[in-house]
């Protein structure tokens, strides 16, 4: 009695590095994108139906809702952006100085940054997000 036996070729995909190479790759994608942005100061803006985009050189005051002022990402006191700002416009010509204001934030706190600039003769322009689907 003649037995043969069968024997068929199964392929296998040896998935046990799978496992380390996703993990390797999901933390360099978080190393990167927490590089693309490392100073961004979070704001909810307030809504528009218009946006602008400006070329001109620009200084960026950033108003949080617990009321905290940053000027191109450097934290400062409501008292010392006047000078701070007088200082920074020297060098620069034609000096545009965007607002970045939290959406919650009342009108008289935008007044105030608006004064300041009117004091400097400086253009001010409000930073929005664009409203969409309307």
């Amino acid at each position: 009695m003649n037995i043969k036996r069968k024997r068929h070729f199964q392929p296998e995909v040896s998935t046990s590095s799978l496992n380390d190479i996703m993990f390797f790759l999901l933390l360099f994608f978080l190393i990167v994108s927490s590089l693309a942005n490392p100073n961004v100061i979070k704001l909810l803006l307030p809504n528009s139906k218009s946006a602008q985009n400006l070329n001109k050189q620009q200084i960026s005051i950033s108003v949080t809702k617990d009321k905290r002022y940053f000027i191109d990402n450097r934290q400062i006191s409501f008292n010392d952006i006047e000078p701070f700002l007088k200082s920074r416009m020297s060098s620069l010509q034609e000096p545009t100085v965007i607002l970045r204001l939290e959406q919650s934030l009342t009108v008289q706190d935008l007044v105030d940054i608006l004064e300041i600039g009117s004091r400097l003769q400086v253009k001010m322009v409000m930073a929005t997000n664009k409203k969409t689907g309307q």
